[in-house]
């Protein structure tokens, strides 16, 4: 049995798809006198055992499987639940879940259960997260008419908190605990030995009401988005968490140098911002959401580094089916049709779907194929790749930022770089530079 002591109450806002390691104290500090203990499932086990080892008087916190009715092991849980999918079987799974052992000197089983019901979605039936199945059941398990009596006091007042921010119904299981059994030992502090692991749990953002029904025992619910900051038009809402390093992956890679023209902002809040509608709940973040007229009309959840499969997602979003074809598809427009052939303002061709600058209008001449010409890329914005389609042997343009195809490089053009780079004028946005009276 592993024996972890909390150092600061760990308050989690929503699901986050990796989540990093916890702090502990020694298990030579447990506790001096007789413990209580209660059996919680709240999805994941993983991230179930680093939450509630961070509750001030929690001494030890263990992952197991509860009150089922099959083999008590991991392969054998999630075998049956895939019986019990398929209609094969109707004896009853094991619940993933952690015992929780407490000191009664230093908390109580009512700040044992706040945590609980704060640190996951208690409505969602048999999942959590993206966790899907009976295994996943929200749960108590309690070993004492007194910790049943909490379990239904606790669930009662949180139901109340709930209710008041728009969530359904708690679908917790409160019954006595029938059966436990450890999970095996690779299971374990898994968050502490494997920080980036999955944990897929993550709370409503909805703060249980103080014992007084004046104010949050333990932190106010996030405040959503204020919706004047935002384009209700078109806008994308990144949704966050606390301790969740795709959330900082997100920011870094994406976020930081953000110049596209769809606004962009980010949230911790749970729950979309005033007068907007979410189409579904959230299950994991970083999940980007894009509002058009503050309705959701599409989402990205999760984000692991794959920044062309973001930019290829919000692509299929903004750019019009003719543009996905030359992006996506190598697709060619005919000569002459396309756009920013007469352009010649000064300013910037950019990618139309990251923003990212692409060719300076001083770099532009009159080829006189039909297709927007430039000698030179900006540094860095463009990639080339070998092109055998078509019987020829060509050199690809692709844009570095989103990874879409633009046209190809040719050794025909002007000096100082030889070089023509011609490019579908329809896969270009350009950025006329600022006037003096502007400025």
């Amino acid at each position: 049995m592993r024996l972890i002591r909390a150092l600061s109450v760990l308050s989690i806002l929503l699901a986050c798809a990796a989540c990093g390691r916890g702090e502990g104290l020694p298990a030579a500090q447990a506790a001096e006198g007789p413990l209580e203990s209660i059996v919680l499932g709240m999805g994941c086990f993983w991230g179930a055992e680093k939450r509630m080892a961070a509750v001030p008087g929690v001494v030890d916190v263990e992952s197991g499987y509860a009150n089922g009715e099959v083999a008590a092991r991991y392969r054998s849980i999630i075998q049956h639940e895939k019986a019990l999918r398929e209609g094969r079987s109707a004896r009853r799974n094991h619940a993933e879940v952690v015992r929780v052992r407490f000191d009664p000197r230093h908390t109580d089983i009512d700040s044992v259960l706040i945590a609980f019901w704060e640190n996951h979605d208690p409505t969602q039936g048999d999942r959590q997260g993206n966790d899907v199945g009976s295994n996943y059941r929200s749960a108590i398990y309690h070993e004492s008419e007194a910790h049943h009596a909490a379990a239904l006091r606790t669930r009662a007042r949180y139901q109340q908190a709930l209710d008041a921010a728009g969530f359904g119904t708690i679908t917790t299981e409160i019954a006595p605990l029938t059966r436990y059994a450890a999970a095996e030992d690779h299971h374990q502090d898994y968050l502490v030995k494997n920080p980036d692991g999955y944990c897929g749990l993550g709370g409503t953002g909805v703060a249980y009401p103080s014992r007084d029904g004046t104010a949050a025992d333990r932190s106010a619910t996030v405040a959503t988005a204020d919706p004047a900051t935002l384009d209700r038009s078109r806008q994308l809402l990144v949704f966050e968490a606390e301790e969740c390093p795709y959330c900082r992956l997100f920011r870094s890679e994406i976020m930081d140098g953000w110049s596209a023209q769809v606004a962009i902002a980010a949230t911790m809040a749970t729950q979309p911002p005033a007068g907007w509608e979410l189409a579904k709940p959230l299950f994991a973040t970083p999940t980007i959401v894009l509002f058009e007229q503050g309705r959701e009309t599409a989402r990205y959840t999760g984000y692991n580094g794959e920044a062309e499969r973001f930019w290829k997602w919000l692509g299929f979003r903004l750019l019009t089916p003719a543009q996905q074809k030359i992006a996506f598809e190598q697709g060619t427009e005919y000569a002459y049709s396309g756009s920013h052939l007469d352009e010649t303002r000064p300013g910037y061709y950019v990618d139309p779907i990251s923003g990212a600058r692409l060719f300076r209008s001083d770099a532009k001449f009159d080829s006189g194929t039909g297709w927007p010409s430039f000698f030179q890329p900006e540094e860095g914005a463009v990639t080339l790749h070998t092109d055998n389609s078509h019987g020829m042997r060509r050199v690809e343009v692709r844009s570095a930022s989103s990874g879409i195809h633009l046209g190809h490089v040719f050794d025909d053009g002007p000096p100082p770089s030889r070089q023509r780079y011609c490019i579908n004028g329809n896969v270009l946005r350009f950025v006329p530079d600022p006037q003096p009276d502007m400025l």
